[in-house]
């Protein structure tokens, strides 16, 4: 039975949504203050974080750094913030998912089945990804160019190991965003993507303006080349 840690400070929603939960097979632990959930977090082991931004003592925001030091549990941040910027700080400190409120309880509960299988299939895995003197521990999460460690963002992170999981496969847009986030909303659009993928340029490539790792399809999309250049 999987798992989940609900830090959310409205009753109302706290008990609907611990009823839905419930009713889904899911055992399910509730803090309303960062105080309550810094100890359950330290007493317990989760198959998911559900995180409210706003906590009346702190931040959800700042109780994710502090998990993602330790684990690579799935977090969901449930806020009714919708600013584009929070989201992408909220997945670039290590969120997997952004959810807005109000919400529709059938889209919150698929949200949760797809990052709870996105979860078992990433453990399920190899170790390591290595390509282009690229290298991935997936068990620590950490990144090597030549040996050397890169200091990535979550979604960097998690776009690089996309890539190299797919070597020489075209990816759209549309693709990398399912994959990644699971988004049917714009919260994450092509235009956040074509950051993401220019910073992730600036840390991976050779040169950053003439990129020969993650290579641009026009019309189609991104891959990642395994081909040397002048191979």
């Amino acid at each position: 039975m999987k798992r989940i840690f609900l830090v959310e400070d409205d009753l109302s929603l706290i008990n609907g949504l611990s009823f839905a939960l419930k009713k889904q097979g899911y055992e399910i632990d509730i803090a309303r203050t960062t105080l309550e959930a810094d100890t359950l977090w330290g007493n317990g082991v989760y198959d998911l974080v559900i995180l409210d931004v706003s906590l009346p003592d702190g931040s959800g925001f700042d109780f994710c750094r502090k998990i993602r030091q330790a684990s690579k549990v799935p977090v969901m941040f449930l806020t009714a913030a919708d600013e584009e910027t929070d989201i992408i700080m909220g997945l670039d400190i290590g969120g997997d998912d952004y959810i807005t409120k109000p919400f529709k309880l059938a889209v919150f509960l698929s949200r949760i089945h797809a990052l709870l299988r996105r979860s078992e299939n990433f453990n399920k895995t190899v170790t390591e990804l290595n390509s282009r003197n690229i290298s991935i521990n997936l068990l620590k999460s950490q990144v090597y160019r030549q040996g050397k460690p890169l200091d990535l963002t979550a979604s960097e992170y998690k776009l690089l190991c996309l890539f190299l999981e797919n070597p020489d496969q075209i990816l759209s847009p549309q693709q990398i965003l399912g994959k990644l986030w699971d988004y049917s909303e714009n919260y994450i659009d092509n235009h956040s993507l074509t950051v993401y993928i220019r910073r992730l340029r600036t840390k991976i490539e050779d040169d950053p303006g003439k990129p020969n790792r993650i290579v641009t399809v026009r019309g189609m999309g991104y891959k990642w080349n395994t081909k040397e250049p002048g191979v």
